[in-house]
């Protein structure tokens, strides 16, 4: 019995939780790394071919191209939405932000998903406690965009912000398509056939981009990005989607900030500003109120029955 049918989280929801909350909180520091000397779209390319190489043995050994491959439209439209937009506009977004920032607005997604279950009918968005989170979380946004968070990345930062709102659009709707067009299909098939599909799609034009020859430290963050946060991360991800289901497991993206400000503090040494500090707690109880609506989960002493998952 899973997380997601009894509504309460287990060991392993906890640790995959914990583990997608460090690994992408890792991207933002790589990316702005990579981006010295690496064009967006060859970041996209390395990182996408790199984990499609790495996961293809595993995925020919399971046998579970085939079964991806007859739903092959509904895989195209994940990695779209999940992988080739969300990687090019990241990398633009953080020639001009720095990465404690982008990983601080990207953590709307949990609003976003917010939005769309109410779309799909789930009218618990309603809820007072619910709808406080949402307009408390888009309150923080707006600190961090109109106050000093928007100076931090000059005159081109209102273009990046608005490329990492519609990235945590993207988010927010991928976990759905998950659960419910590629439940069936094995996690394996659907992430090695998507990610080699955005990989090739972007090469030529990595290849049109690419003026600068790639300095050591940019392309060691272009190994890492596609080892650690795509081929180990998607496979982490599809498990927790599993577990929790596609309404919770973006949850973790309440943490992927602190890991990516921090590292972004102490790695790159940017600047911790009066706007982040003030919306980064707003953001964050927004998005808790929104998603979760205030409450919290106990434990039942043994031999209770399971809570029933609400719809």
């Amino acid at each position: 019995m899973t997380t997601a049918t009894t509504g309460r989280f287990t060991t392993r929801a906890w640790i995959l939780f914990a583990a997608m909350a460090i690994i992408w909180g890792l991207p933002y520091l790589f990316i702005k790394q990579a981006v010295d000397s690496y064009s967006p779209a060859s970041i996209v390319a390395g990182r996408t071919l790199i984990g499609a190489l790495l996961l293809l043995p595993f995925a020919l050994r399971a046998k579970a191209l085939r079964p991806a491959w007859r739903k092959i439209g509904w895989v195209l439209a994940f990695g779209a939405i999940e992988i080739a937009g969300p990687f090019l506009l990241l990398g633009h977004a953080e020639q001009t932000l720095p990465s404690g920032l982008t990983g601080l607005l990207v953590a709307t997604v949990p609003l976003f998903a917010a939005i769309i279950a109410f779309t799909r009918g789930d009218r618990s968005v309603l809820r007072p406690s619910r709808a406080i989170g949402l307009a408390i979380g888009f309150g923080g946004v707006a600190v961090i965009v109109a106050g000093p968070g928007l100076a931090v990345g000059g005159p081109g930062a209102p273009l990046a912000i608005g490329e990492l709102l519609l990235v945590a659009i993207c988010y927010a709707i991928a976990p759905f398509i998950i659960a419910t067009k590629l439940k069936d299909v094995p996690a394996l098939g659907s992430i090695t056939l998507a990610l080699a599909a955005v990989g090739v799609f972007y090469l030529p034009i990595a290849l049109l981009t690419q003026h600068e020859v790639p300095t050591v430290p940019s392309t060691v963050s272009l190994v890492l990005l596609g080892v650690i946060c795509t081929a180990v991360a998607f496979i982490v991800f599809f498990a927790l989607i599993d577990t929790v289901g596609p309404a919770r497991a973006p949850l973790f993206t309440y943490v992927n900030p602190v890991v990516a400000i921090a590292l972004g503090a102490i790695v790159l040494g940017e600047q911790i500003t009066p706007g982040l500090l003030i919306g980064f707690p707003l953001v964050i109880l927004g998005c808790w109120l929104a998603a979760t609506g205030g409450t919290f989960r106990t434990r039942k002493p043994p031999g209770a029955l399971p809570p029933i998952a609400a719809p």
